[in-house]
């Protein structure tokens, strides 16, 4: 009779299927934790994560917002000390998340990933008006006006485009992205 694979065994297919289980190597140092810069952002420190993929903790992990708060600096794996690509967990279990369809509502990086997304889909290429704009009012006024005294730089640099630039062919790259992006979870 064939057993059911736990959490813990779905979590390391997606991620790791050629490497075997790093994620059992992890000694709970604390390292991957104490060098994250946006670990003050998240509900759960990497380390964190990773004990509760280890137990199973299936729902708690994909409601977690740690992944999507991830900034992708790699500071957490080049200095674990079993060589655990952490970073790497971070976008698998985003991948995962999406796989599952088990997005938490409410999650900037799930949102800000899905409109990436779709702008690629759309123009070839990031628009960041339109991209950031929703994000912008957020932050009240104050933050506003941060914004708009960046922009205004950007502008006058000409590195802020008043309207979206296609690329030359955005259907042809339309259809590639179509075939390695699960779409139908994304947008």
């Amino acid at each position: 009779m064939a057993t059911r694979p736990t959490f813990a065994d779905e979590v390391v297919n997606v991620l790791y299927a050629t490497e075997g289980n790093p994620l059992h190597a992890c000694i709970q140092c604390g390292t991957c934790a104490a060098t994250c810069p946006a670990t003050e952002f998240m509900d759960h420190s990497p380390r964190e994560l990773i004990a509760m993929i280890r137990l199973g903790l299936k729902k708690q992990v994909l409601a977690s917002n740690a992944f999507w708060t991830c900034a992708s600096c790699y500071q957490c794996t080049v200095r674990c000390p079993k060589g655990i690509d952490i970073a790497y967990m971070m976008y698998g279990l985003k991948r995962y998340t999406l796989w599952q369809n088990k997005v938490p509502r409410g999650v900037l990086g799930a949102d800000f990933s899905r409109r990436f997304v779709q702008m690629i889909l759309k123009y070839g290429r990031s628009f960041e008006p339109e991209l950031a704009a929703p994000y912008v009012f957020r932050h009240g006024l104050r933050g506003l006006l941060d914004e708009a005294f960046v922009a205004l730089g950007l502008l006058r640099k000409h590195r802020l485009p008043l309207v979206p630039r296609r690329v030359k062919d955005a259907e042809r790259l339309r259809r590639v992205l179509m075939r390695i992006v699960p779409v139908g979870r994304v947008t």
